[in-house]
């Protein structure tokens, strides 16, 4: 795989600003924010970056091998894509072009529940290769369906998402219309006329929607009539017996996120569940909770019963590293991939890709690390 890319733009810094500019304020305010006063938001990042590596300058080195085995696949890289709501209004049409990027690099793509392209279209693009993010339906019949349709295409991973119980309160979302229901003011009209490339790209792809639920709601729906059916259908709340059934009926590998605390970690291996993902929403929905990587630190110990992974905080390459080092089987990025797909459209998700694999690997050669499975030996006690 080529790993050109973009010189203009060769950090993940450079990309968040150049989204910025190319996106209108409430879209980039949406992708960018954390909840309440975004204490978290911060905490994730700059926990993470106080994670320090020792480097082995006189070791015999092999070389550098980025692959990693998970759930009976190779992957390229120790990270993938992770879900992302309303994709297609941050930039038109991003889960396909990250979707695409991810498949031609070999890297798990999860597509969320409130993405803007649907189960079937990203099935195609990715010949099934790819990981669902299921915001648990309040009606069962839904939830079967939804399972029914990922078995149908032979998705490879369902994760179910654990920890939005409720939406997250977002100051910045409720200014700019964003909460539910949302809501477009003269404003936004303003930042959509001061953004002409966005607002070109969404007239071609159209007017972004729920693609995954759209056959499930009711047609013609309003701002407001929409908000009240997303509250109505989908509850978000897990317990024992809903993650139990979906373990009945889910044949295939099965992921659940949001995990922080080794009491839910415990019973996520009760359940039969085959990973967790170690997370808190990309600090969007509790400012008082402790980092990803704090929470990580607590929950290696189960990597002998499953899989676990994370995301959260995780911007770079380097950071990549970084929570490997601390154990993490796997890592999920959905800010970096979603600045580079605003900052540079259909190139982004291929840009995104080259410079976190150019990243992780100079951090491998610098510290001397030949495998994946050798980072926690680097790690700084």
């Amino acid at each position: 795989m080529n790993l050109q890319y973009n010189q203009a733009y060769p950090g993940i810094d450079d990309l968040r600003r150049r989204a910025m500019s190319k996106i209108p304020r409430f879209a980039f305010e949406y992708l960018d924010g954390g909840c309440n006063e975004d204490i978290n938001l911060y905490r994730n990042t700059s926990e993470l970056r106080d994670v320090k590596l020792n480097p082995y300058y006189l070791d015999n080195y092999g070389g550098t091998d980025m692959t990693v085995e998970l759930f009976g696949k190779i992957y390229q890289a120790p990270f993938g894509v992770a879900p992302v709501g309303l994709q297609g209004l941050i930039w038109p049409n991003s889960p396909k072009i990250l979707a695409q990027a991810a498949y031609l690099h070999k890297v798990p793509f999860i597509l969320s529940t409130v993405s803007t392209s649907s189960i079937e279209e990203i099935a195609k693009i990715t010949d099934g290769e790819f990981w669902f993010q299921l915001y648990h339906p309040a009606e069962e019949q839904l939830r079967n369906d939804i399972i029914k349709r990922l078995q149908e295409v032979e998705c490879d991973v369902l994760v179910i998402l654990s920890d939005v119980p409720t939406f997250g309160f977002r100051p910045r979302d409720i200014r700019n219309g964003l909460a539910m229901p949302p809501r477009m003011t003269l404003k936004n009209i303003l930042q959509i006329v001061g953004r002409p490339h966005w607002a070109l790209e969404t007239l071609v792809h159209g007017t972004p929607n729920f693609a995954t639920i759209a056959p499930y709601m009711p047609k013609g729906l309003d701002m407001k009539q929409l908000g009240a059916f997303m509250d109505r259908t989908f509850s978000g709340r897990l317990n024992r017996e809903r993650i139990s059934a979906i373990r009945d009926q889910w044949k295939g590998k099965l992921v659940i996120k949001g995990v922080t605390t080794p009491e839910d970690a415990q019973l996520a291996v009760e359940l039969g569940a085959d990973g967790i993902i170690v997370s808190n929403h990309g600090g969007r929905q509790l400012d008082s909770a402790e980092s990803a990587i704090a929470s990580l630190k607590s929950l290696t110990p189960f990597k002998t019963q499953l899989k676990v992974m994370m995301d959260s905080g995780i911007r770079s390459g380097a950071d990549v590293a970084r929570a490997l080092a601390i154990g993490a089987d796997f890592t999920f990025l959905g800010r970096t991939f979603m600045y580079s797909t605003a900052a540079l459209g259909k190139e982004g998700g291929q840009h995104a890709m080259a410079i976190l694999k150019r990243q992780l690997k100079q951090v491998m050669e610098q510290v001397c690390c030949g495998r994946i499975d050798d980072f926690p030996k680097h790690l700084v006690q």
